[in-house]
């Protein structure tokens, strides 16, 4: 009896498999992205820039939420996460439309809505409990485009997919804050015993209902310019809040300048949406503000910083998080600059994809690193990790 209480008991933190994994997974993505978009050379699965955002929002971004939100999992249910999640990356490269590839990426997805989405509904405050829809709306987005998949009608760009980033860029907004507050405030109260902005409640409500109600809006073409209002008073407010964060006296910390960096590519992002809905219907180009800048900075500076606290370290001591920030950003500056690049746009491209790809496949090699010193016995979750 003592034996199956003891072996019940065994868990393991969903990060220490999904982080790494989820790195290398986006360290190969968008080259290949690029080999099936424009060469010969390529697969199925990322053939259209709809299917290549599919693959970055819900094989990607969606197994880093998971990673970092779900804690530990019995040895069982994290086997069937992660065997679940390999069989749809994997299979879907050479079998994209094939069943068993669909069953498992669906699958994926359900685990992770059933095991995140009930978590946060019993939360005190209402702000940690708009998790609750926001991630199962984000679920449901990633079933839907399954299905579009599957049925062989996914659109060479999908309005849906900008409603899956635009719902990304909440969950970064909400989520990085929640890691930058307490952590900027825990340096300067150390530093010079000064008590930082922390979260900025009416700010960070603010934000919410804005970026809550602007997808709604942009999906119909006479609202669009209220939508682009919206999402400009949101940028500026996302400046705001980094801005009492007071970047200039956290210098010593450069891993709080990383993650502030990413965390300023979603405020320079909305500004450039804004400005991108008031000249033309669609603004697939400006998204990658938010998809390269911010969620490649943000991601690999929250993946690491997890891994390095639970190895009982300090984030500071890694010297990889500040440039792997500036080189998430020059590969978003080299995306944007391909819009008018003329005959060097393809260079571009390619330029900002191997960067990409260098930049996440350093941070899977430090993210392993830290994986093997973790400690058996978890420490006290991180500030802000699961809000109540």
């Amino acid at each position: 009896m003592g034996r199956d209480r003891s072996s019940s008991a065994i868990t393991v933190p969903a990060w220490r498999w999904l982080f790494p994994l989820a790195a290398l997974h986006a360290a190969l993505l968008v080259p290949l992205s690029l080999l099936s978009l424009y060469h010969p050379a390529g697969v199925a699965l990322l053939a259209s820039p709809a299917a290549h955002g599919r693959e970055l929002l819900f094989g990607f971004a969606l197994a880093v939420i998971a990673g970092y939100l779900l804690g530990p999992l019995s040895p069982r249910w994290l086997l069937a996460l992660i065997g679940l999640w390999l069989v749809a990356r994997l299979g879907g490269l050479a079998w994209s439309g094939a069943l068993p590839v669909i069953l498992a990426d669906a699958g994926f997805v359900l685990l992770v809505a059933w095991r995140l989405v009930p978590r946060f509904i019993a939360a005190k405050k209402w702000r940690n409990r708009v998790l609750s829809p926001l991630l199962g709306l984000f679920c449901l987005l990633a079933l839907v485009t399954l299905t579009w998949r599957h049925l062989g009608v996914m659109p060479t760009t999908a309005p849906l997919m900008h409603q899956g980033v635009l719902w990304l860029v909440l969950l970064m907004v909400f989520m990085g804050g929640r890691v930058l507050a307490p952590a900027v405030n825990g340096f300067l109260m150390a530093d010079r015993r000064q008590a930082g902005a922390g979260v900025q409640p009416s700010i960070e409500a603010a934000l919410i209902v804005l970026l809550g109600i602007t997808p709604l809006l942009m999906l119909w073409p006479p609202l669009r310019p209220l939508a682009a209002g919206l999402v400009l008073v949101a940028g500026l407010l996302v400046l705001l809040r980094l801005w009492r964060w007071r970047p200039w006296a956290c210098r010593q910390r450069l891993d709080l300048q990383g993650l502030m960096l990413g965390y300023a590519w979603l405020g320079v992002g909305l500004l450039l949406l804004a400005r991108a809905w008031w000249q033309q219907p669609h603004a697939s180009a400006t998204l990658h503000a938010f998809t390269i800048g911010a969620l490649g900075t943000l991601a690999s500076g929250i993946m690491l910083r997890q891994a390095i606290l639970r190895a009982k370290a300090r984030p500071e001591a890694e010297p990889l998080l500040l440039p792997l920030a500036l080189l998430f950003s020059l590969a978003a500056l080299l995306r944007l600059l391909a819009l008018n690049a003329e005959q060097h746009w393809l260079t571009l491209l390619w330029a900002s994809a191997l960067t990409w790809s260098l930049a996440w496949g350093l941070a899977a090699w430090r993210l392993i690193h830290w994986c093997r010193r973790t400690v058996r016995r978890p420490p006290r979750l991180d500030p802000g990790q699961l809000p109540r």
